[in-house]
């Protein structure tokens, strides 16, 4: 049902919605080794903090939905969610990951402070269910078939279970082959059930582009980033590595830390400018 005052609380300190800061969902795509995890949640957390922004480090065990059967997928699971809990260990920062099968949420809400459910994935309702019943907030992407609007339903099939903590993310929709565009209303439409994550990576992809693998148009992450702050979401989702060109999973869209950075003092400074206006 639709609400005027939208917040969830995602970890300790990191509330998103009306009258909060606006919070990063941030890592690399997917895990590439233990090593490379914790040096990237370390960055993440670092950059994040010169902004002051609350962070949420993400990275997946399991690309499952990747375009070609050769391409890297990740550790697993059990591997994956040793090596996210380290990371939380080391650097006290929540962390993030995705299921894709209902028999993956109790073990990874057992490690991870938010689950969360893919694109392609969104109206699987038993996927949703599993998520919502474990008591984890959960973030739930906009699949590029569906129109925001009817998000509503994937919201209240999460909050059936009793968990009020869910979060919408907005990925761009499909528009023709191999393109995705963003519509800046789906934003506002999505924000009458839940707050909104804007995801600047997934909506530069250009899907099956490279026919083998998603291409992007990276040179459009400010434009669409600033866009989506100055339209009131309530977080931004970004994958970053320290080597983009050589990352196993998403090279072309995934921002480098100082273009993250960047990004970071932008979007800054538009959320402030939004806030003197509104106030």
């Amino acid at each position: 049902m639709p609400t005027d005052t939208v917040h969830a609380t995602l970890a300790p300190g990191v509330t998103v919605g009306t009258g909060h800061p606006l919070a990063l969902i941030a890592g690399p795509c997917v895990i590439e080794s233990p090593e490379h995890l914790l040096a990237m949640a370390s960055a993440v957390r670092d950059v994040a903090a010169v902004h002051g922004l609350p962070v949420i480090f993400k990275a997946s065990f399991d690309k499952a939905n990747r375009t070609s059967l050769s391409s890297y997928r990740g550790p697993g699971l059990a591997e994956g969610l040793a090596a996210l809990a380290e990371v939380k260990r080391v650097t006290g920062l929540p962390v993030l990951t995705d299921v894709h099968e209902p028999g993956q949420a109790e073990a990874a809400a057992a490690v991870v402070d938010v689950l969360q459910v893919p694109a392609f994935l969104c109206r699987q309702t038993d996927l949703l269910l599993a998520c919502g019943r474990t008591g984890k907030p959960v973030n739930v992407k906009k699949g590029q078939f569906m129109a925001p609007h009817d998000m509503g339903n994937v919201v209240e099939k999460v909050r059936s279970t009793g968990n009020a903590n869910v979060t919408l993310t907005e990925r761009g929709a499909s528009f023709g082959y191999n393109n995705l565009v963003v519509d800046l209303r789906a934003l506002a439409i999505m924000r009458r059930f839940a707050p909104v994550v804007f995801d600047v990576t997934h909506s530069l992809q250009l899907p099956g582009g490279l026919g083998n693998a998603t291409a992007g148009a990276k040179e459009f992450f400010l434009v669409l980033a600033r866009g989506a702050v100055a339209a009131g979401c309530d977080a931004l989702f970004v994958e970053v590595h320290d080597d983009p060109q050589h990352a196993r999973s998403d090279p072309q869209t995934q921002l480098d830390l100082s273009e993250f950075s960047e990004l970071l003092r932008q979007v800054s400074a538009i959320r402030a400018a939004c806030e003197a206006l509104s106030s």
